[in-house]
């Protein structure tokens, strides 16, 4: 995806654009859940394997944008990656809305181009999805969302210390519990004090292991859960929700 961001603009959507989620077609990974036959090992660092993925284009721009190319390189850490189509649908490209529908509508200046948004509100933002430390799926704890007394997942702190809790959930088989191909969530909490108003997403690709870290790649949600992994549709917003788009209106 190049820089400039074409526009098309709907004048009637206003806030509740936020939520409208365009459905599309999704294909399914061949190495889907944890890589698979796939050689996960990458011959450099994290952001030189994210400029070489056409899918994560976009996101490498922000990376430049946010001013982290230097963590990207050189820290350790594990990344939870949004793939560039988040970044469309939340910026807004179609005409059912996004950010520059409501900046349009609401008379403030659209976002041409990514740098049009401030550094700080990049950094804040992409850092939900940045980890400290190397963590594969095999790292995990088991997530059971329907059992969450028993089988919590576990609860981390983002790079700047947002909270979110991620766990591997166990798929069935013919109904027989937890005998199915494990499955890697990511849960952004918003309000740590109440840890059931959750927003999740499902990892598409895990453990893809470039020289100073790993890299999980989400997958959308089209408004139904991936396995047994309970999604939101606000996860398919940039920050996993409406949260970035107002900080971004505010600023205008």
């Amino acid at each position: 995806m190049k820089n400039i961001i074409k526009l098309y603009i709907n004048p009637f959507a206003l806030f509740s654009a936020f939520l409208i989620i365009m459905v599309t077609s999704c294909t399914k990974d061949k190495y889907f859940i944890d890589g698979g036959k796939a050689n996960p090992v990458f011959n450099g660092n994290m952001l030189q394997y994210l400029q070489s993925n056409a899918k994560f284009d976009t996101i490498a721009q922000i990376i430049k944008l946010a001013e982290m190319e230097d963590v990207f390189k050189n820290e350790k850490i594990t990344f939870f990656c949004p793939t560039d189509e988040v970044i469309r649908r939340t910026i807004g490209i179609v005409k059912t809305g996004g950010l520059n529908s409501l900046l349009f509508a609401t008379g403030k200046d659209t976002i041409k181009t990514l740098s049009d948004i401030q550094p700080a509100i990049w950094q804040k933002y992409l850092s939900r999805y940045i980890y400290k430390g190397v963590y594969t799926l095999k790292d995990y704890p088991q997530l059971d969302f329907n059992l969450k007394p028993i089988y919590p997942g576990g609860f981390y702190y983002s790079y700047k210390k947002d909270l979110a809790n991620i766990g591997v959930v166990y798929n069935s088989v013919n109904g027989v519990k937890y005998t199915g191909y494990r499955q890697l969530s990511i849960s952004y909490l918003a309000d740590p004090s109440n840890p059931d108003n959750f927003i999740s997403a499902a990892v598409a690709t895990s453990d893809i292991q470039p020289s100073n870290g790993v890299v999980h790649v989400l997958a959308l949600s089209l408004g139904f859960n991936i396995g047994e992994v309970f999604t939101s549709p606000q996860a398919n917003f940039f920050g996993f929700g409406s949260e970035f788009m107002f900080e971004v209106y505010l600023s205008k």
